[in-house]
């Protein structure tokens, strides 16, 4: 490392002040405090309250989806090999490197499966840090500060949140919207009202529903096509039978997925989203480190379990979904990831404790109503999380007020 360290510190005067090179000092910076830790101190006093910065944060975002992403590389996998034909290949060049590597598509093989996984995640991995993470340099050199750390976690959130076969102009052209229009133009880190990576992701609903749909998305791939659509578990649902006596959840028995499937995550849908388990092991590591704020899940929770009993209660017959229970919610479409991962973002989530427990119970109250209220769109959570996004600043204030009211009355009894 010291070697390393050598020539980085001989071409650093090359990006200082008064270099040649001198407009490119945030891209140097940014591979400086990549490799080691920034070497400057500060003088005067500080007032720091625990060693936690900016990188240790995004970094522990990053370790706790990790078991999300073993999981998109898993059920991507199996869900493209159950679908295959027998004897045949999969099309393009995954399959002759899956025909290389001798692994054959089983879907009772995990390593196949997520090898095969893998080649699907990959190249989207590879746009999304590409794209977004050039505009974050760029923004970086003409506004004359470091590239900061920031679109770290926007970068491992956008792939897992996006169907495998979505096509690779898509993802850049998505994820560019989502870097400058909900980030960059607000000023860049910390200071975005929106989640950069839902953002991008509302952006390709609304744009290109056809690749990223609400009720169909990718499923597997065929030896004839590289992919092709078909309904989710919500999106049965939401076309079952409301006149039949717990119709949705009789549709998840006929598609032979049960609870625990939807759990664990052997069911179609986006690459990250599916396993309900994955996400409960994030939430635990965010909550024990404090990057990922409770009461915002625990409100989620709460928001969810009230809307699906009142519900529940009205009952339809003509949406079966007004009927499917609580437990059979958490577990379907977007709704663990969004609340632990999407929800829980420290900068367009409220800060004070009773604001972010409000804000949470919104989200999961709203996520229902739009997934139950309008069957055409069986989702919810990302346009619930965008919502409350807006309307964070609010919560805030009325959050902040109380407590200035309840001090004040404190203060004039003592």
């Amino acid at each position: 490392m010291k070697f390393i360290r050598d020539i980085l510190d001989k071409q650093r005067p090359l990006f200082e002040k008064g270099g040649k090179l001198e407009r490119l000092f945030p891209v140097f910076e940014a591979n400086d405090t990549i490799l080691f830790t920034p070497g400057e101190v500060t003088q005067g006093p500080s007032h720091v309250r625990d060693g936690l910065d900016l990188k240790r944060m995004m970094m522990t975002v990053v370790i706790a989806l990790i078991p999300c992403i073993f999981a998109a590389l898993y059920n991507t996998g199996f869900q493209a090999n159950s679908a295959m034909v027998e004897g045949a290949s999969a099309p393009g060049w995954r399959g002759w490197v899956i025909d290389l590597l001798g692994l054959g598509y089983s879907p009772g093989n995990p390593l196949a499966c997520m090898v095969h996984g893998f080649l699907y995640y990959l190249p989207i991995l590879i746009v999304t840090f590409a794209v977004g993470g050039g505009i974050e340099v760029l923004f970086a050199i003409v506004r004359k500060h470091e590239v900061n750390e920031g679109f770290l976690v926007t970068g491992m959130l956008f792939p897992l949140i996006l169907p495998p076969t979505m096509p690779l102009w898509q993802v850049g052209l998505g994820i560019a919207f989502g870097v400058v229009l909900g980030k960059e133009i607000f000023g860049g880190t910390g200071m975005n009202i929106l989640n950069p990576a839902l953002t991008a992701r509302a952006f390709l609903f609304f744009a290109y529903p056809a690749q990223i749909s609400g009720d169909k998305v990718w499923i597997a791939a065929r030896n004839t096509v590289d992919g092709f659509s078909g309904a989710t578990a919500l999106g049965r649902m939401a076309v079952a039978d409301a006149t039949v006596q717990n119709g949705a959840v009789q549709a998840m028995a006929d598609m032979n997925v049960t609870w625990l499937d939807a759990f664990l995550g052997s069911i179609p849908g986006s690459m990250g989203e599916t396993s309900t388990l994955a996400c409960l092991l994030g939430a635990a590591l965010l909550i024990i480190t404090g990057v990922g704020s409770w009461r915002i899940m625990a409100g989620g929770v709460i928001g969810t379990l009230a809307a699906c009993l009142l519900l529940n209660a009205v009952g339809s017959e003509t949406n079966a979904l007004m009927s499917v229970p609580f437990h059979w919610h958490i577990v379907l479409g977007g709704w663990a990831f969004g609340l632990v991962f999407m929800a829980t973002d420290p900068v367009s989530a409220p800060f004070t404790d009773m604001g972010r427990f409000v804000y949470g119970v919104l989200i999961g109250i709203m996520a229902m109503l739009v997934r139950i209220v309008n069957p055409a769109y069986p989702e919810g959570m990302m346009l619930a999380i965008l919502f409350m996004n807006v309307f964070s600043p609010l919560i805030n204030h009325f959050a902040i007020s109380a407590n200035i009211r309840r001090r004040i009355a404190r203060s004039e009894a003592v």
